[in-house]
């Protein structure tokens, strides 16, 4: 089913806010792309590491001086992290345990995991008190309970450690912001150079397609299940 813009994001006030971070990727453009579609958002802001200001999770620095940059602005009713590394020209996900090393480990940990801690830490504090909800893009595949199939190593340890990052960021931020949503959610395979290494062309679907579908989850969630992780159906996934 198509989603048209003017009935995207209606749990959050007309004229809403957004922002976008890993903005230059395959999802985070489509989010973008969508969100500007939308009359009902007032804004939408893209970062990923060429934007203005920039946004860098290898530089602590660049994530607390966008944030501070801007806190001069409104209120986010809604921030997405869309960033994420799998693989990179110099290494592919580990199929054993023999291919773990610190390099390809440190450089998932911090795309996937201390770049989205950075930004819980400094832009939680941009959500508007009245309706607000923050979603950090993770992977089935970082769920324990439903891990049966091994390999991936540092990719899935990195996104388990996300989900807990954003369950423990979720009961803190519920003390102050008590209508917010933090959230995982997994936008599931996605025709996209992430996953086009593993058959993405020919069984994920379109960027915009998984956007709207993540956006339709989002819309639909209330403070209650502010720290659970969602799949882009809606469905809660164990952790």
């Amino acid at each position: 089913m198509k989603t048209e813009p003017h009935s995207m994001m209606d749990s959050l006030p007309d004229q809403f806010h957004a922002l976008v971070t890993g903005a230059s990727g395959t999802i985070g453009a489509a989010l973008v792309d969508l969100l500007t579609a939308s009359p009902r958002c007032a804004s939408v802001r893209g970062l990923h590491r060429q934007s203005s200001p920039r946004l860098d999770f290898a530089d602590e620095d660049s994530v607390a001086e966008a944030a501070r940059q801007l806190s001069h602005g409104p209120r986010y009713h809604l921030i997405i992290n869309a960033a994420g590394l799998l693989h990179t020209d110099a290494f592919m996900p580990e199929k054993r345990l023999a291919d773990l090393n610190a390099t390809q480990m440190r450089a998932t940990f911090e795309a996937n995991t201390f770049g989205p801690a950075l930004l819980l830490r400094h832009f939680a504090p941009l959500l508007d008190g009245e309706r607000a909800i923050m979603a950090m893009l993770s992977a089935k595949v970082g769920s324990i309970g439903d891990n049966r199939l091994g390999g991936w190593y540092s990719y899935r340890a990195s996104k388990a450690a996300l989900n807990m990052l954003v369950r423990t960021a979720a009961i803190e931020v519920s003390r102050s912001q008590k209508n917010s949503v933090l959230v995982a959610l997994h936008p599931g395979t996605v025709n996209s150079p992430l996953s086009r290494p593993f058959r993405g062309e020919t069984i994920g679907r379109p960027a915009h397609d998984a956007a709207a579908d993540m956006l339709r989850v989002l819309d639909a969630l209330t403070p209650a299940a502010s720290g659970s992780f969602r799949s882009y159906n809606g469905d809660e996934l164990p952790w």
